[in-house]
């Protein structure tokens, strides 16, 4: 799919949305009674990030919790995702997981983010924002970093590092 550059209007909300998720970022701690953690690395630019997940027997995320340190792109997908992804299943995390990503490298719009999880909509217009990346391939690793992590959370990998995904 061609996805369109995002017009003027869209690129300055975006840009609000991101940098009032990194000056404030939300669960910007770790869970205390965490069943799963990672840590994630991004050799490249130095950012780093530890996840870490509540997951109930029933496979929900009763809490998610980020700490790190990086640029205002790692930092507000990493709020945005424990926004997005606290009280869902594990299952809607992994297609939430794989919508942000395709939002990020332009496989997909706002739009058909919305169409592919319509029970999530309110979330993904919130993470469409993450979307602008996609003009910047280098920063496509700065936004999938929390979100590699929380993966690398759930399938038990303590580390990943943006080369190996």
């Amino acid at each position: 799919m061609n996805v369109a550059p995002l017009n003027d209007d869209l690129r300055s909300l975006y840009q609000e949305v991101i940098l009032d998720h990194a000056k404030h970022p939300r669960n910007a701690r770790l869970v205390e009674q965490h069943t799963c953690k990672a840590q994630g690395n991004n050799p490249m630019c130095g950012d780093r990030v530890t996840v870490t997940a509540q997951v109930s027997d029933d496979g929900r995320l009763q809490d998610v919790g980020f700490e790190g340190k990086g640029c205002a792109i790692s930092i507000a997908s990493a709020s945005m995702m424990t926004e997005a992804l606290n009280g869902q299943t594990v299952a809607a995390a992994r297609q939430l997981f794989d919508t942000v990503h395709d939002l990020c490298t332009g496989k997909i719009d706002a739009e058909a983010a919305k169409a592919k999880i319509p029970d999530a909509s309110d979330s993904v217009d919130k993470l469409a924002s993450l979307s602008g990346v996609r003009q910047f391939p280098v920063r496509v690793k700065c936004a999938t970093l929390p979100w590699h992590a929380l993966m690398s959370c759930l399938d038990g990998k303590g580390q990943m590092t943006t080369t190996e995904k």
